[in-house]
Order: structure tokens, then C-alpha cells, then sequence
């Protein structure tokens, strides 16, 4: 399910749109949907990298759901620069739909700094995500 199909669609804040996909803003987290067969890296993201920096900046904690409702691969490789650019990304989870995605989702995760990044639901992959922002920035759901 994309996201825009989700009940969660009228809270989106902000979309962007690029050659590689669709970037959905909420307050404290964004839902990447990149299009089917690309190979994302630093050069083939680098609207959505922009597009990240200009909402969050450098320093407001937020969380990267990517929601793998096409097939694609990413360059696990530059995941640590990706780390550099954004310091203040705090919690990051993939949304997976077949067993495909949670193969990919479970090598990704080897390159990750977050724990339990796969999720096969889109409202458990955002839940998830977005207490641990919560968790990061001090705030009290009571």
C-alpha cells in the first residue's frame, strides 16, 4: 500500500517529487517510495537528499521510512557517507511487501546503525519510526 492510500494520507505535511520517486513529509519522519528498478545511490538521490535536508536540516531529529512498494536497490556501500549528511536522522525503518523486500530489508539492516529496521506493515514500520524520534527528542506521549 502506498502511502497516500494509507489512513495516515491527510496528515502528509509535504510531497516532493523526483526522477527516483516520492517523498511524503510528516512532522518528525518522511516515507520515501522510490520507482520501480532503480538503483538509488548518492547521485540518483540527490533531490530526495536535498529535499531531506531542506525540511529537516542538520540538527531536528527525524525518521526515514522507506516503503518498498516497487523493487529497487540501493548502494549499501555509501551508507556511511549517507550517515555523515544526516546526523540528526534518528531512526530509520523499510516497510517490506514480499518476501523479496524482507530479504533486501534484512541485508540492509546489516549496514544500519538502527535495530528491527523491516517491517511488513506500513502503520507498524511508522509507529515504530516515530516513537523512537519521540524517544530521541525527550517528548512525552502522557
Amino acid at each position: 500500500m502506498t502511502i497516500v492510500d494509507s489512513k495516515v494520507a491527510s496528515q502528509i505535511v509535504k510531497q516532493e517529487q523526483s526522477d527516483a520517486g516520492t517523498l511524503h513529509f510528516f512532522n518528525h519522519i518522511a516515507v520515501v517510495e522510490f520507482k520501480e528498478g532503480l538503483h538509488i545511490d548518492l547521485n540518483s538521490g540527490r533531490k530526495t537528499i536535498h529535499d531531506l535536508m531542506t525540511y529537516f536540516g542538520n540538527t531536528k531529529p527525524f525518521g526515514l521510512v522507506a516503503n518498498r512498494v516497487n523493487s529497487y536497490s540501493i548502494s549499501l556501500l555509501e551508507t556511511m557517507e549517507v550517515k555523515s549528511i544526516f546526523p540528526n536522522m534518528v531512526a530509520y525503518g523499510v516497510v517490506s511487501h514480499n518476501e523479496a523486500g524482507r530479504m533486501n530489508a534484512k541485508i540492509e539492516s546489516s549496514f544500519c546503525s538502527s535495530k528491527d529496521i523491516s517491517f511488513d506493515n506500513l502503520y507498524e514500520g511508522l509507529d515504530a519510526v516515530y516513537l523512537r524520534v519521540i524517544d530521541k527528542l525527550g517528548v512525552s506521549l502522557n
